[in-house]
């Protein structure tokens, strides 16, 4: 994010301090000087990155996060499996 402060310690003595904002050395994952954390994959729906800890699909076609996955329909993810529905007929005896 632009405008974002990631150097947020001062240099004194060879010695880090604690941060003006969390008070913490580094910073705590809520604190607003805090870096962005590197996602590990990228959701193939959305594009999105998926952080350590996060649920995902690996699915044939890549690693879906699960927030996409709640969003698909039955019919998707069979056909991602490269299954369908089939149609229901009356049988001849």
């Amino acid at each position: 994010m632009l405008g974002k402060r990631y150097d947020v310690f001062e240099k004194i003595g060879g010695r880090r301090n604690m941060c003006a904002e969390c008070g913490m050395n580094p910073c705590h994952p809520r604190c607003p000087n805090a870096p962005e954390p590197v996602p590990v994959h990228e959701c193939v729906k959305c594009g999105y990155g998926i952080l350590v800890g996060d649920k995902f699909w690996d699915s044939p076609e890549g690693k879906i996060c699960e927030e996409c996955v709640d969003d698909m329909s039955a019919e998707e993810i069979l056909k991602l499996c490269g299954e369908s529905l089939t149609e229901a007929e009356k049988e001849e005896r």
